[in-house]
């Protein structure tokens, strides 16, 4: 393969191939209805979308309840994407509540409706335009994939056979692996390969920022998915800083050459 490509390709999951929204905001929605136990148990019409919009400022799964914990109590976009990080351990103070009891809450539920119905909450899970069909092209060429991802391994290996696409085990690190996503790409790095040229897709812009920082991570070619959860800001930053490129969707399906 031409020196300009890539001979590994590591790939976010949530943001980059698939698209978790929905399951994002029902997980989110349950665990609030646990902790605030609402008259009606039914979310308003408009919140889901507005959760959506919102959805790149949640860093930890705390902050989800929390997140619609603050729309309903009125709090406007623009201030929850101007000041999150405030604003969200001060609602906690404010209801008596800590980050790891709302997070164990969150993960207890999301454990019970996979042990419950996991169709269901696969179900929940849809990929963006496009990206199956290029996952299959990338099947027949000269890389190799490797995704890299927070999600449990074995919910992206389903999420994928569901798509006739099957991986090796070793080219899925999940959430099990336990590990920081620059500690695996710095694995990846020394793997008895010739000099693989390694590029990576991923949609958080702090996720990069840290690659970045790793001296010996240089040669690791970054790029910020511009279709998945970061907000404008986050996008204008990333083109003005060297060395992360801005990925739209239409050029993931291209060749590597008319990647930017």
């Amino acid at each position: 393969m031409p020196a300009n490509h890539p001979t590994l390709l590591a790939l976010d999951f949530d943001g980059v191939l698939c698209d978790g929204l929905l399951e994002y905001f029902q997980a989110a929605w349950r665990t609030y209805c646990q902790i605030w136990t609402p008259a009606d148990a039914t979310p308003p019409a408009e919140l889901a979308p507005i959760f959506y919009r919102l959805r790149p400022v949640i860093e930890t799964g705390w902050e989800m309840p929390v997140l619609i914990r603050a729309l309903l109590l009125g709090i406007s976009e623009e201030k929850i994407l101007l000041d999150w990080q405030t604003i969200a351990p001060q609602l906690l103070l404010e209801e008596g509540l800590k980050p790891a009891d709302t997070g164990t809450q969150l993960d207890r539920l999301r454990d019970e409706w996979i042990a419950t119905d996991v169709a269901d909450w696969l179900s929940y899970h849809r990929f963006y335009p496009g990206v199956i069909e290029r996952l299959r092209q990338l099947q027949q060429m000269p890389v190799r994939l490797v995704i890299i991802t927070t999600k449990e391994g074995r919910f992206v290996r389903q999420l994928l056979q569901q798509q006739d696409i099957e991986l090796p085990d070793a080219c899925i690190f999940g959430k099990e692996v336990q590990r920081p996503k620059h500690f695996i790409l710095r694995e990846l790095l020394q793997t008895p390969v010739d000099e693989p040229i390694i590029w990576f897709i991923e949609d958080r812009l702090k996720t990069l920022q840290i690659v970045l920082q790793q001296p010996d991570l240089t040669q690791v070619r970054l790029f910020l998915a511009d279709w998945g959860y970061n907000t404008a800001l986050e996008r204008e930053a990333a083109g003005a800083t060297p060395h992360i490129n801005l990925l739209s969707l239409s050029q993931f399906s291209q060749d590597f050459a008319a990647w930017p």
